[in-house]
């Protein structure tokens, strides 16, 4: 069983509402991610296609919202604990953070920019539609398409990184860094 959130005083993992934030994050730029490599395997302008579609918009619009509550989060009242492992790998740790808060944000723009440079408004499960607030140029679609694919790769190799380091961590260095990242269960008395 999960506790609310670690004890106040513990500075050796991260607060429940960074580890939510966190995990929903990277749940959703993989689904994101997967999206659209499986409506390409469909036939153009069918239902299922275009569900797909909606539904990645749907799930950008959410994930900005999270990115945005992340951000104020880690700014107000996010726990910052130190990196962990030698020099080389602290600096290495930090550029990578960086490079998500950087790179994540601008992903969801490009998105949002995308779908508007094709003249179409942002829909959010059918609830409603942010229509567009710029009348892009359909010419804009090509560039900003590219720049949001490659954007995507480079989030999601660097994911994959990232996932890879904590793993290093977890069974190689034995040193409980993954942890820190991960919701504490409660000792049995």
């Amino acid at each position: 069983m999960m506790t609310a959130s670690a004890p106040p005083d513990d500075r050796s993992r991260y607060d429940t509402a960074t580890i939510i934030l966190h995990w929903l994050t990277a749940l959703l730029v993989i689904v994101m991610f997967a999206l659209p490599h499986i409506w390409q395997q469909l036939e153009r302008r069918t239902p299922p296609r275009l569900f797909l579609i909606d539904l990645h918009f749907s799930l950008g619009i959410t994930l900005a919202g999270i990115v945005l509550a992340r951000i104020l989060w880690r700014l107000a009242r996010g726990r910052r604990l130190p990196h962990a492992g030698p020099k080389l790998a602290q600096h290495a740790s930090r550029l990578v953070h960086w490079a998500f808060y950087i790179l994540l944000p601008g992903q969801l723009v490009l998105g949002f920019l995308l779908r508007w440079a094709q003249h179409q408004p942002l829909p959010y499960f059918g609830l409603f539609v942010i229509p567009d607030p710029f009348g892009l140029p359909l010419e804009a679609r090509t560039v900003i398409g590219l720049l949001h694919e490659w954007n995507a790769w480079v989030l999601i190799i660097l994911s994959g990184g990232h996932a890879a380091a904590a793993l290093v961590h977890h069974y190689a260095l034995r040193d409980g860094l993954l942890r820190r990242m991960w919701f504490e269960r409660e000792t049995a008395r």
